[in-house]
């Protein structure tokens, strides 16, 4: 076993967490970069949904591109599999080859999974094929474990659409606890004609696009993919020689218990989850230079979210942009947090945010957009906003590093 992936004494290392390596495919495409450069060149077009009796009035996602979706792994335990689990490996190759993590010296990364909706497509193909047998619906961080070739901990998150935000914050709490020093975390979320049926039954699905603070948004609309980051302890990086693209600075929860569904129209403990986050990391509001915020398109979530960043940023909120992620790749559910800090690393590298989808703002949604050309960041920290029915809702900072050390 390589002993440098092994647990660290957080009280003799740098506290620092860092981002080493990124993995992502989307319908944007498969790789960081090919993210990159579908955010700088407008995101992705919604396209119909492949599966039948789809019978209700949505019927569309942001897919990806069905030539890159993995055939391998097929199967895992006498398991099949479907789309999300396959995607995940894929992008948990991506990011540990990108960390320079190479299959040998894994042993002691543990994985952490946010999933939603995880292998329900294979539930489906096999309901429809008159094959009733259960078969498990979230195998899929067991299923990256073995294809990298972990034997440390593996942990699936299930809080809804904040899953992979949650996961991300207890990779955090591990390493900065001295329980591992590397740390696979990410999320990935398949194509399913249940999830869809949900949101229609709710009156939450969007028929034209994901359009987050426009006047005409009806709801929200999914997307598939993954997207894994490789979280490090900063000290155990610098002894390995890897450079970091960011930091992965801070982070917080909280729960509203208002509504199985809705959110708290007061939007006090969205409130409390982003001011506690950016006392964890340690920074002010003055240091953000950018909010991806959890942004879904249904009518109350954006307006809840646009009053509480200014009860969080106050008169700089109009003139802090925001950058609306959902609209480019739509609700990737439990792998959105994941793909939101995949996008704010990169945001910090290439030191802009992208310009946002053009939308017939709502003016309720009082906050910057800007949609013209992207922006430069002015400030060293990007606020990542995720939240989940049940009013599971959690924040995170990620932030530059010294340029020194970084990519």
């Amino acid at each position: 076993m390589n002993t440098l992936q092994g647990p660290m004494d957080p009280f003799t290392v740098d506290r620092r967490v860092v981002i080493t390596g990124l993995g992502a495919v989307s319908c944007l495409g498969t790789g960081a970069a090919a993210h990159w450069a579908g955010l700088l060149a407008g995101g992705g077009e919604p396209a119909e949904v492949p599966l039948p009796h789809l019978n209700m009035r949505t019927t569309k996602m942001y897919l990806v591109d069905r030539a890159e979706v993995p055939a391998k792994p097929a199967s895992h335990a006498g398991t099949e599999l479907g789309t999300s689990p396959r995607l995940a490996v894929a992008a948990a190759e991506q990011a540990l080859t990108d960390a320079g993590l190479a299959y040998g010296t894994r042993e002691a990364v543990p994985v952490v999974l946010g999933v939603e909706l995880g292998n329900a497509d294979m539930q489906e193909v096999r309901r429809s094929a008159g094959r009733t047998a259960w078969t498990t619906l979230t195998p899929a961080a067991a299923v990256v474990g073995a294809a990298i070739g972990s034997r440390a901990a593996l942990t699936s998150v299930g809080n809804a659409c904040s899953a992979s935000g949650y996961a991300l914050t207890i990779a955090l709490d591990m390493i900065r606890a001295g329980e591992a020093a590397t740390v696979l975390v990410g999320g990935a979320e398949g194509v399913t004609r249940a999830g869809i049926g949900a949101f229609n039954r709710l009156g939450a699905a969007d028929p034209v696009r994901c359009r987050p603070f426009d006047r005409n948004r009806a709801g929200t609309m999914f997307g598939d993919g993954s997207a894994m980051i490789v979280l490090e302890a900063a000290e155990h990086a610098r002894r390995r020689g890897a450079r970091p693209y960011a930091e992965l600075a801070g982070a917080a929860w909280s729960c509203d218990a208002y509504h199985p569904t809705a959110p708290d129209p007061s939007g006090e403990q969205v409130v409390r989850a982003m001011t506690e986050a950016l006392a964890d990391a340690r920074v002010s509001g003055a240091d953000v230079g950018c909010v991806i915020p959890h942004g879904t398109g249904t009518p109350l979530n954006d307006v809840v979210e646009s009053r509480a960043l200014h009860r969080v940023f106050g008169e700089r909120t109009r003139e802090l942009p925001l950058f609306s992620l959902k609209a480019m790749i739509g609700h990737t559910t439990g792998a959105a947090g994941a793909f939101a800090c995949l996008t704010a690393t990169l945001m910090l590298r290439h030191r802009q945010s992208p310009a946002n989808v053009v939308i017939d703002q709502d003016p309720e949604c009082d906050v910057w957009l800007p949609q013209e050309r992207s922006v430069p960041l002015a400030a060293p920290a990007v606020l990542v906003n995720t939240y989940a029915f049940g009013g599971n809702n959690t924040s995170f900072v990620v932030r530059d590093v010294d340029p020194q050390e970084a990519r």
